[in-house]
């Protein structure tokens, strides 16, 4: 067997940097079926552990590979909702394909490309996920529709429960519509997605704003169960002087005015003003996805990051893009404070040096201000992707238990209110959509039993 993975061809760096269409073009057919060959077909697969919700890994690669592609894609949907999403945006480097025995002596094999294949497959041909059991008359609010309010719907639409998406903005997909870039997860996979959970019987109501138009106590009386799946879409700042500065943003406004309200498309009603230079600060997926959707507006785009290249915590396959589409990498540095002209409008940051000190009891290495380093760099736009925390409008009046972070208190995903439970970013704070959709598998196992 090739030791080596099989790679599906990329748009080129200098054509993808002038538009948003999808960079990973996925498998043809001859690549899936020879990267499927490798797969050895583990009497005892550790890649399903590996899996935080436990996809039958080697039963849907062995059906693909035999040509059979709507069993593998059943196969696949009977453990997630969200094949298509997940395909792209899961970090399989770290979960199933870091569990590969293939990947001991040569390469893992590409679980995440194959899953894309077969749910791109089921889309194109029409295939529907496994059929809904019969109605069994529980009904159950799911707040959110993000991955985890997803998720949740979808295993409790196949148990044949009653399931109604209550949702604040005007499309479904939480972060995976407003935070994603169309280049790494093209909104229309993301609206297949929402569509093949409506064909399981799944209500999806956008413009809903729970906690103002309907609160939780409302929705406690007119459902057996809620979940909770409301994510972090709070930013964070640094809270140096000069960010109010005309010229400041969060990664998350970028992103939601570029993804969600197509602020890149010519005629836009929410433009983004095109800065010559901007720096993005930060070093996770987040900051790429930032730092990577202003290079294709036409900025001059940067990251600043206080630690080097080796701790970046965004994905390596992002920051290998981002280095081949030109993004320029300031390492070790961090702003203290922005500039400004006298209208406020941002002129530059006065920046200093890091030093990397030893590594902590999380193993990452700390930093500190190296003496005498300030200097200033100019440009006209910073974007800070710091992380996020919970935005908590939703639980107005339900008098639901947080902790001193701000997060829904659970025991297993279960809140303190009767009936409600909850999952996802809002419990754990911001994280990544396979692990929110592990939480929506859970929460709906606990709703269930405790239902039946």
């Amino acid at each position: 067997m090739e030791d080596k993975k099989v790679i599906g061809k990329l748009q080129s760096a200098k054509k993808r940097v002038t538009n948003f269409e999808e960079v990973e073009l996925g498998y043809t057919d001859e690549e899936a079926v020879k990267e499927a060959n490798r797969c050895l077909q583990c009497v005892n697969p550790r890649c399903m552990t590996g899996c935080p919700v436990n996809i039958e890994i080697p039963q849907f690669i062995k059906a693909l590979r035999e040509g059979n592609l709507k069993e593998a894609y059943e196969i696949i949907s009977k453990s997630s909702s969200l094949p298509a999403v997940c395909g792209r945006v899961c970090p399989q480097e770290k979960q199933c394909e870091a569990m590969c025995i293939k990947g001991m002596k040569g390469e893992a094999i590409a679980i995440g490309s194959l899953e894309r294949y077969v749910a791109d497959q089921a889309i194109i041909n029409g295939f529907n996920s496994v059929k809904p059991e019969k109605k069994n008359g529980k009904k159950v609010a799911i707040v959110g529709s993000g991955p985890a309010g997803l998720t949740c719907a979808g295993d409790l639409a196949k148990a044949g429960y009653d399931v109604t998406i209550y949702e604040v903005l005007h499309k479904a997909g939480g972060v995976l519509t407003y935070g994603i870039p169309r280049f790494r997860l093209p909104k229309e996979i993301v609206e297949k997605e929402v569509e093949s959970l409506e064909k399981l019987g799944v209500k999806v109501l956008t413009d809903v704003p729970i906690g103002n138009a309907l609160t939780i106590k409302d929705l406690q009386k007119e459902y057996d169960a809620v979940f909770i799946g409301t994510g972090a879409g709070l930013p964070k700042f640094m809270g140096i002087e000069g960010e109010d500065a005309n010229g400041v943003f969060s990664a998350n406004e970028i992103l939601t005015r570029i993804n969600l309200m197509r602020a890149f498309a010519k005629g836009a009603k929410t433009p983004i003003k095109v800065p010559k230079k901007a720096y993005v600060i930060g070093g996770g997926n987040v900051a790429m996805d930032a730092v990577r959707s202003l290079k294709r507006l036409g900025a001059d785009a940067h990251i600043m990051y206080r630690r080097s290249m080796e701790e970046l915590p965004a994905r390596k396959m992002e920051v290998e893009h981002a280095v081949d589409e030109g993004i320029v990498f300031d390492l070790l540095k961090n702003p203290v404070k922005i500039l400004t002209d006298e209208d406020n409008n941002i002129t530059g940051m006065e920046i200093v040096d890091m030093v990397l000190g030893e590594p902590g009891e999380d193993g990452r290495r700390s930093v500190v201000e190296k003496e005498g380093s300030n200097h200033v760099v100019k440009c006209d736009m910073v974007v800070m992707a710091l992380g996020t925390s919970p935005n908590h409008e939703a639980l107005k009046y339900s008098d639901i238990e947080l902790s001193d972070r701000g997060l829904i208190v659970v025991e297993g995903t279960k809140t303190s209110l009767k009936n409600v439970y909850a999952g996802g970013d809002a419990v754990t704070g911001a994280a990544t959509v396979i692990l929110a959709m592990e939480a929506g598998k859970n929460a709906a196992k606990e709703i269930m039993e405790k239902l039946s």
